[in-house]
């Protein structure tokens, strides 16, 4: 895997499909990224992509096999499992509620009596628990089902039972299509929630998920893919993982970029970045929003987090909340996630989203850019009054005329030529330092006779790249 930006984009958002996706990047982006990480792509009965049918097809509306190989001939090609569940849809659950007990995937699913003996929930055990929606299952006909996601009742996404034999050949097949498609890097898609154990919150269950992602991970090195897990969590959990050799994503990252920006202030950015591990996918917004609760917890006041959270607010954003009280501040603080585009949370002031993106692109790891803040796209309000979805408010679809259009805008240009400098200066491997004085924040990096310091004045939001080349100092004004 390469160590350059990667852009993160549904397979349908920039041009209408991957054809033109290929199209759009070679016009307007030919060089900016080194990898896509290409939203699920595949047949889906829901949650845009989230409630995959299968994964051995791409949905016809978005193209065929052949436009994602295209697109890996050139770029690292990161594609999603959701290694949690599947389509209520999909074949595996149709043939399980036709045939019962007889299909041939009866155990593929999370009958309520592979919970409890008796298949009767008991609310003490479901109030442990961190919900994703109020109750942990579905009734499908007589048969109730562990359904950890999804807004309808009965749920779209149908839980898997991870220690079936039936659902272990179904990853390894999957697994060896994806590499067979030129698919390098498989994001594990909340692979937090696959452990269900009486007395726990069901969430990351140690050591049971251990197993899991050993078993997994064998897998993936067998065939020469990457892994990266996506675990939403106390960060102690994330450091477990990095500790076990895992890419993790840095889920803190952006929150810590806006404080610094909101505050004035780099000092509990600086604290940050001197001490997270450095095998680390990093971003500013994605599909869903900006983490909050629990990947902060322990490192955020809630006083603070609420004046962060208003100003968003204040400029448009929306929140996802936590459902269960077990799992919520005890001062009632219960924000999961704002979302909204990281553009437009800066009140749209380029200089601040330019100071923002080279915060990032500088943070050790690999930097995913968002199509939305590529364009620097703002909050879509048509979208959640049209939907009644909270995270559609950054998940605007452009054409291609649109995309040129965009391309047009100054921040857009000046973010390329920072994304041009990350990728082909050669010293992001070499050794990092952060630092700050007052109201300025320098991170560094140096390799042999490479030097590059990011220097950025957070009072005006003034962002310079100082840098040898030639053995002479230059300057990038951004």
């Amino acid at each position: 895997m390469r160590n350059g930006v990667q852009l993160i984009t549904y397979p349908d958002s920039l041009g209408g499909n991957l054809k033109n996706l290929k199209i759009a990047l070679d016009a307007h982006f030919p060089d900016a990224f080194q990898g896509i990480h290409i939203l699920p792509f595949y047949p889906s009965s829901g949650d845009r992509g989230f409630a995959a049918l299968t994964y051995f097809e791409v949905e016809k509306s978005f193209g065929d096999w052949g436009d994602v190989a295209v697109l890996g001939e050139k770029y690292d090609i990161l594609a999603d499992i959701m290694v949690n569940h599947i389509s209520r849809q999909s074949e595996y659950f149709q043939d399980y509620l036709k045939n019962g007990k007889k299909s041939k995937y009866s155990d593929f699913f999370l009958t309520l009596d592979k919970i409890w003996e008796d298949g009767v929930p008991v609310t003490s055990d479901v109030e442990k628990m961190f919900l994703r929606r109020q109750l942990p299952y579905s009734k499908y006909g007589e048969e109730s089902v562990w359904t950890t996601f999804g807004k309808e009742d009965p749920s779209e996404q149908v839980d898997l039972d991870i220690n079936s034999e039936g659902v272990r050949q179904l990853f390894i097949d999957i697994f060896k299509h994806f590499n067979e498609q030129r698919i390098n890097i498989v994001r594990l898609d909340a692979v937090g929630y696959i452990i269900k154990k009486l007395g726990t919150s069901c969430f990351f269950v140690e050591p049971e998920i251990y197993e899991f992602l050993d078993w997994i991970a064998e897998l993936a090195d067998s065939l020469d893919i990457a892994l990266l897990p996506e675990v939403h969590s106390h960060y102690s959990i994330q450091y477990k993982l990095a500790d076990r050799g895992f890419w993790i994503y840095d889920f803190i990252l952006p929150y810590r970029i806006l404080e610094a920006l909101f505050d004035k202030n780099g000092a509990k950015l600086c604290e940050y970045l001197k001490s997270r591990p450095h095998k680390q996918f990093t971003m500013l917004d994605c599909h869903d929003g900006i983490p909050v609760k629990p990947d902060l917890d322990g490192l955020i006041n809630t006083a603070e987090a609420r004046r962060l959270v208003d100003r968003c607010l204040e400029r448009g954003a929306n929140l996802s909340l936590i459902v269960s009280d077990k799992h919520k501040d005890a001062d009632g603080f219960d924000v999961h996630q704002i979302r909204g585009s990281y553009y437009s949370m800066l009140k749209c002031d380029d200089d601040a989203y330019i100071a923002a993106r080279a915060i990032q692109l500088f943070t050790p790891g690999i930097p995913q850019v968002y199509y939305m803040t590529l364009l620097a796209g703002e909050n879509d309000y048509e979208a959640v009054e049209r939907t009644g979805e909270g995270r559609e408010i950054n998940r605007r679809n452009y054409s291609l005329a649109e995309i040129e259009q965009a391309k047009k805008k100054d921040v857009v240009c000046r973010q390329l030529s920072l994304i041009k400098f990350r990728n082909e200066y050669k010293v992001f491997d070499g050794k990092f330092e952060a630092s700050h004085l007052e109201d300025t924040i320098m991170l560094c990096w140096e390799k042999d006779a490479h030097k590059a310091v990011l220097e950025i004045n957070l009072s005006t939001n003034e962002s310079i790249i100082k840098y040898i080349k030639n053995k002479k100092e230059e300057m990038l004004k951004l």
